[in-house]
């Protein structure tokens, strides 16, 4: 499996990363509370000592969860900063941390790629969503070094989705009234389960510590 960090090719990581045995799981906030229906402030300072910990947490609560990527906004947290870690659909693992990230994408140019996309703040409900094809992400580093990102598929989902969120926009807001009253009504329903499943794997990574 092809792993690349931050874009750049690296040896294989194991499924725990260093950052997810780290890190600390952080309560992941969910649908209509206030700091995800807001952008996040914009990042000005930048550095491991000042952001390690954070993003190290953020790791471990994505891997809790499942998750592919995880918004800073997600974790109660007003910075312009989200992390992911995911195989795409030709077997490539992508990992990494972005901030204050942009996205540039040209629907009419690259095409739409149908799909059905989630939200770990939306627990337990998915829903018919057509996103970019292709996308471009360009952002920052911890250290504040700018980088750029080609991404097809599943990548640019997800990059394009934790994106939005740092803009105050959920997946649920592209939805019709209809749908995304259907989508949050599922989601209320599975929520219990989805939530015990959550503190069994964090117990998991307990006892792996």
């Amino acid at each position: 499996m092809p792993t690349y960090i931050l874009g750049r090719p690296s040896r294989r990581l194991p499924e725990l990363t260093d950052e997810v045995r780290r890190g600390a799981p952080l309560r992941i906030t969910e649908y209509g509370e206030e700091i995800l229906h807001r952008p996040c402030r914009p990042v000005t300072e930048y550095g491991a000592a000042r952001w390690g910990g954070l993003i190290d947490d953020m790791f471990t609560t994505m891997w809790i969860a499942e998750g592919c990527g995880l918004a800073a906004n997600q974790v109660d947290v007003d910075a312009q900063l989200f992390v992911y870690d995911l195989t795409d659909e030709y077997g490539d693992r992508h990992v990494g941390h972005a901030f204050n990230p942009r996205i540039e994408t040209a629907p009419a140019l690259v095409g739409t790629q149908p799909g059905t996309e989630g939200c770990l703040s939306v627990p337990g409900a998915n829903a018919p969503l057509d996103r970019p094809a292709r996308a471009t992400l360009h952002a920052y580093d911890v250290n504040g070094h700018p980088f750029t990102l080609e991404s097809t598929g599943y990548f640019a989902r997800c990059l394009v989705h934790e994106t939005q969120h740092l803009g105050g926009t959920v997946y649920l807001d592209h939805l019709s009234p209809t749908t995304r009253a259907q989508t949050l009504a599922r989601s209320t329903d599975q929520r219990p389960s989805v939530l015990a499943h959550r503190t069994s794997r964090q117990n998991q990574l307990a006892a792996v510590h």
